[in-house]
């Protein structure tokens, strides 16, 4: 039997394409919220997703970068129109 541990699904990274500008927003904004991230000159951003709060954080932080303005807006709005109809 091989020692070696087998890669699961859980194992493999996920990996989202990011403008490289954006690229560094994403960067500077898991920096101040201290989740471990590198992102040097020419090479994808890699994050260290330890927990599912980070895991949350970081898909927020990208969507929010990569949607387009109005659409955010849009899902916004519609936060706002629940929140008041409760």
């Amino acid at each position: 039997m091989n020692p070696e541990r087998s890669t699961t699904e859980a194992d493999r990274p996920l990996l989202t394409e990011i403008d490289c500008c954006d690229r560094w927003q994403v960067y500077f904004r898991l920096q101040e919220l201290d989740i471990p991230c590198q992102c040097r000159a020419h090479r994808p951003l890699s994050v260290d997703i330890r927990t599912a709060t980070m895991a949350l954080q970081v898909w927020s932080i990208v969507n929010r970068v990569s949607r387009p303005h109005q659409e955010l807006a849009t899902w916004l709005n519609q936060c706002w129109a629940l929140k008041s109809n409760s």
